[in-house]
């Protein structure tokens, strides 16, 4: 009794599964995939145009512009004069059969792009002769126009839809464009639109008769959404003229807002590159560069060690644990010995020798022995070193460091915040503060990318909070962000420990290592950071030209931006990050520039020397290895 009940049961719920996958298939979704795929109907597309793209003061950076691709729908294509068809598309024989095998391949009674983006003089000549060519149409296209020759990184570009991706998507067909990276591919879907269909009856001569059942199953297009971005171009032009002939990235964020307002990799590219017939021979020349890594966001994308801005928030855990307060001093001696070994030394270029050194003054002058001391007491303040790691590590994610912020942009590393597990794992013997003591200057195993360290000095300038960094300010038709992007992110450090951290920020520009870079009439809280370089050559460890590191906001009071830049190479973070960064700020506050004497400094700096250089001497690794 048992087992027939048993066996009924399964034979109904299989045919209920049955039933309802073909009520799916041919009811849901079977009228449009018939006509779709139908001999006897003709399906027409109807592109809509896709959404423009400004900047937040209403500048235009992304526009479009019409392109004509010869379609082909190889079921229909008749006998033809080969050659005298591909004279006119300007190709050879062999390109020809290679187009068309691609076409049978992907579907014969499908449309799909034979040859794209014709130029309009072309386009007008074609279109006179198409017609005795069976299985061949025109079909005008949107594709893209950047009137503002920057952004690159930030905007994106469209491609073609492959193949593969057509026949595993409902909406696009193969040869389609679709937004791949940044902005483009982030927000697709608001900008893409919907295209329109229309459907027609044909005959058994494959002769359109007329509209399919007057229309009922017809679309209209519906236009791509607009969307006004963050970015102010005029910044992010002038950070991109500013890192010329130099590798890095510059993130400058609202803090009150977690608007990214600039977001500059460099080296860049033009992104007019990556539209029409010249997309393909430009894509592999970009792609493949290397060495200058264009297409390569180092402001999401690249990792550094932090260097000395990070001391400041060793300093902020360190009063929110409660191992030091304002006055706590620290004798520095030129440096921190943690051990009796002779490399068991930090060195310190402070220069405060005899007296203790207090918190407002050892981030001002940079003391390593200051933040050092602080560190070992963050850990060893709980009953082991892995929990005493885990304590500081909490703290420093807080500020969006060690994950993915979560910002509306497809691409980015998560950086490095170890905790104890880390440790535990790498170790085999055991360890403590000691072990790990790099980790309270910003380098050891600790990693930022620069738009991390844009947000951890928003969050500083904020008091302790910071909104989630973000693109798009309004998508048209919208009349609010998601709530990802207004929600107020608190950091684990009270508010009352910020204002001695801002105090000697602000000093670092009024006696400290930034004093250079000051602007008059603009109050500035900032701090310079100098990140040691190797390499690993013939198996030996070789110091390369320090990175230059800067973090900034201003105004002190009511911060309008923060800024972080790596300049890879740059030396001191006094010398080329930290200027750059005063002109941007004073460019975006005052709306003009007036220390033209650094401004053209700046531009004309080339370290071009440098990174061939570093490209020799990985070279001669290399041909050493293989001489090996």
């Amino acid at each position: 009794m048992k087992r027939s009940f048993l066996l009924i049961f399964l034979i109904t719920l299989i045919g209920v599964i049955y039933i309802s996958r073909l009520f799916h298939l041919q009811i849901m979704k079977g009228s449009e995939n018939s006509l779709t795929h139908s001999a006897t109907i003709k399906v027409e597309y109807d592109y809509p145009e896709r959404g423009y793209i400004y900047d937040r003061n209403g500048k235009l950076l992304v526009a479009n512009q019409l392109s004509y691709d010869v379609m082909i729908v190889p079921k229909e294509v008749e006998p033809l004069d080969t050659l005298e068809f591909c004279s006119l598309l300007k190709i050879d024989k062999e390109d020809f059969k290679k187009r068309f095998t691609k076409a049978e391949n992907y579907a014969r009674w499908l449309p799909s792009v034979f040859l794209k983006q014709l130029a309009k003089e072309d386009y007008a000549y074609l279109q006179e002769k198409l017609p005795k060519y069976k299985g061949f149409y025109i079909q005008k296209r949107i594709i893209r126009n950047y009137p503002v020759k920057s952004a690159a990184n930030v905007l994106g570009y469209i491609s073609e839809v492959s193949e593969y991706k057509a026949k595993q998507s409902d909406y696009y067909e193969q040869g389609e464009l679709i937004g791949a990276w940044g902005v483009e591919k982030q927000y697709e879907k608001e900008l893409r639109g919907v295209k329109g269909k229309r459907y027609y009856k044909r005959n058994n001569l494959n002769e359109i008769t007329g509209s399919f059942k007057d229309g009922i199953y017809d679309t209209l297009a519906v236009p791509g959404k607009d969307l006004i971005l963050t970015i102010d171009s005029e910044l992010q032009q002038y950070g991109e003229l500013l890192m010329s002939g130099k590798r890095g990235g510059i993130v400058a964020l609202e803090p009150q807002t977690g608007e990214i307002l600039a977001l500059v990799t460099a080296p860049s590219y033009d992104p007019n590159l990556l539209v029409g017939r010249n997309r393909s021979p430009n894509s592999v020349k970009l792609f493949n560069d290397t060495i200058g890594m264009p297409t390569f966001d180092r402001g999401l994308q690249a990792s550094y060690a932090p260097g000395s801005p990070f001391k400041i928030l060793t300093g902020l855990i360190g009063l929110q644990e409660g191992v030091i307060d304002e006055n706590s001093g620290f004798f520095c001696n030129h440096g921190y010995r943690y051990g009796r070994r002779p490399n068991e030394f930090m060195g310190c270029h402070c220069r405060i020798v005899g007296r203790p050194v207090r918190l407002k003054t050892a981030i001002a002058k940079s003391c390593n022995t200051y933040f050092a001391n602080t560190y070992r007491k963050i850990v060893d303040k709980y009953e082991n070193a892995t929990i005493g790691t885990d304590a500081w590590s909490e703290h420093a994610k807080s500020f969006g460091l060690g994950n993915y912020l979560g910002y509306d942009l497809p691409s980015g590393q998560k950086g490095r915040i170890p905790d104890g597990k880390f440790y535990d794992r790498g170790y085999n013997f055991r360890w403590g503060a000691t072990t790990t003591i790099s980790n309270s200057i910003g380098q050891g195993e600790v990693e930022t990318t620069p738009i991390q360290l844009a947000n951890m000095t928003a969050a500083i300038a904020n008091k302790g909070y910071y909104y989630t960094p973000h693109i798009v300010k309004k998508i048209a038709g919208n009349t609010s962000l998601d709530s990802a992007y207004t929600t107020r992110r608190k950091t684990t450090v009270a508010p009352q420990h910020f204002p001695i951290a801002i105090e000697a920020m602000h000093e670092s520009f009024t006696k400290g290592t930034a004093r250079r870079s000051r602007v008059e009439g603009i109050e500035m809280c900032g701090k310079t950071g100098t990140v040691e370089n190797f390499i690993r050559v013939n198996r030996k460890k070789v110091q390369l030209v320090d990175h230059s590191i800067f973090v900034a906001f201003a105004p002190k009071d009511n911060p309008k931006i923060a800024i972080a830049i790596f300049v890879e190479n740059g030396g001191y973070g006094s010398t080329i990050a930290a200027p750059i960064t005063s002109l941007l700020i004073e460019k975006y506050l005052n709306g003009e520039v007036t220390r033209k004497h650094v401004e053209d400094r700046m531009i004309n700096l080339s370290l071009q020397e440098r990174y061939d250089n570093q490209l020799l001497i990985q070279n001669t690794d290399t041909i050493a290895t293989r001489t090996k």
